[in-house]
């Protein structure tokens, strides 16, 4: 077989200095082709990158080279081979290019200030390269809105001290802090609604709805809707919430086109089953999977306010009671439960007192949801003779005041003109008398206050 004319073995590769073996035809690191290399050269190369004198050292020298790590244990693990653009002054082949030829990507080894081997002028650092894509300076409306979120920092509501951490616990005391819905306060012009978890409940589950228009004559009128999430129905705090949204859209839409109150009412109280009801439209399967669940449902309680017209709707045990500022005039409960003690009472068959002393007392036989009878809004229109405040409640507050004396006690003097305070206050009376369920409670002046009246 007709061989290929031999040069004489190469100990290293004239283009990366890597040690050869005797057959080698290609460098093993650089790849260079070693059948077309010239007679190596007598003298030592520029740099050796494995010489006989140990990895990283300078040739004759026992002295680690700058910059290159030494392998520990004397493994002859040999370092990372330089790139034939990193040794500037060596050609392609092995010959020594003249001081003012360029090489793509070579540095030259005596720019200013850079740190070049004394031994052999190789640069160990690359001087600063224009930057192509520079980075976008920061949004200055971003900096700022990230410094008043520090100035913003929620403090403890347990010491008033700590700064309250993203996951919602105090760091100072440890406490967590109330979830959004623990604790709810809401003012719409003179009407105004306080709603809280209570010390019992791992959730509210009550929600409200206030509000203030003009009827289209130009006289004002306010509104309010509580609605109580039944705990034994599935997404109590879901149907609740609905309830309330879809009531108060609904009585504002339809008081400014004209509607009579209490026809507005009856209205409101339609749309908002319509709406606890399609939160029962579930996949299939996911009845299949929670078959012993009931379909969300709430009750609901509300009440418009005009200058001289008072009505009130209601569904379930949630009420609604009438307080007049002369304390002297008698106050009036304006709703009746659609409850067991309710029904007992009405047939007979009970006292009130007796009733409501039964541990069925609270059953409710009317509600709002997929599952309930047929839906009969309940509505009464009332005219007033004197100014009060009427009082929206879940059974979380009127279990510490039931009857009508009892809730005028509890309500301060000045209601009308701080409805704020007044709900904040029949709140409080329900957690000092145990909080056992969430308490929510709205507070409409009457007559309804000239538009741009509201609590001091």
């Amino acid at each position: 077989m007709s061989q290929m004319p031999q040069q004489a073995a190469l100990s290293q590769c004239p283009n990366c200095a890597e040690p050869l073996e005797s057959d080698d035809r290609f460098c093993g690191v650089c790849g260079y082709d070693l059948s077309t290399a010239p007679a190596p050269p007598q003298d030592h190369p520029t740099l050796t990158m494995n010489g006989s004198d140990g990895p990283g050292r300078i040739p004759g020298q026992g002295t680690p080279w700058p910059g290159v790590p030494t392998p520990e244990g004397g493994s002859g693990t040999p370092s990372a081979a330089h790139l034939p653009a990193d040794l500037p002054g060596t050609g392609s082949g092995g010959s020594s290019l003249p001081p003012d030829t360029p090489v793509p990507g070579a540095v030259p080894a005596q720019a200013p200030g850079s740190p070049v081997s004394p031994v052999s002028g190789v640069r160990f650092d690359r001087p600063p390269q224009p930057d192509d894509y520079p980075l976008q300076a920061p949004d200055p409306r971003a900096a700022a809105g990230a410094a008043s979120a520090a100035e913003e920092a929620k403090v403890c509501v347990a010491c008033r001290a700590g700064r309250v951490d993203s996951d919602g616990y105090c760091e100072n005391c440890g406490h967590a802090q109330p979830r959004e819905r623990d604790h709810m306060e809401q003012e719409s012009g003179p009407v105004a609604a306080v709603s809280d978890r209570g010390l019992r409940h791992h959730r509210n589950e009550d929600a409200f709805a206030v509000g203030h228009a003009a009827l289209p004559d130009g006289s004002p009128v306010n509104l309010a809707v509580v609605c109580d999430g039944v705990s034994s129905a599935t997404r109590p705090d879901d149907a609740s919430m609905a309830a309330t949204r879809a009531a108060g859209e609904s009585l504002l839409a339809a008081l400014t086109h004209g509607t009579h109150p209490q026809q507005a009412m009856h209205d409101a109280i339609v749309v908002a089953s319509h709406a606890v009801n399609a939160l029962a439209d579930e996949p299939t399967g996911a009845r299949e999977h929670a078959v012993h669940q009931n379909a969300p449902a709430c009750t609901i309680v509300g009440a418009v306010v005009t200058s001289g017209l008072l009505v009130v709707g209601w569904v379930g045990d949630s009420r609604a009671y009438w307080v007049p500022l002369d304390r002297a005039a008698p106050p009036a409960r304006l709703t009746e439960d659609d409850s067991w003690a309710a029904q007992m009472v009405a047939a007979g068959l009970m006292s009130e007192a007796e009733a409501y002393a039964d541990e069925r007392a609270h059953a409710i036989t009317g509600w709002l949801g997929a599952d309930a009878y047929e839906l009969e809004p309940h509505t009464a229109s009332f005219k007033p003779d004197r100014p009060g405040v009427v009082v929206v409640c879940t059974d979380g507050l009127w279990n510490y005041a039931e009857t009508a004396g009892e809730m005028a006690e509890a309500i301060p003097l000045d209601a009308a003109t701080r409805p704020l305070h007044a709900a904040r206050v029949l709140v409080g009376h329900a957690l000092d008398g145990g909080g056992h369920d969430n308490v929510t409670v709205a507070v409409l002046p009457f007559p309804a206050p000239p538009q741009g009246a509201g609590s001091a």
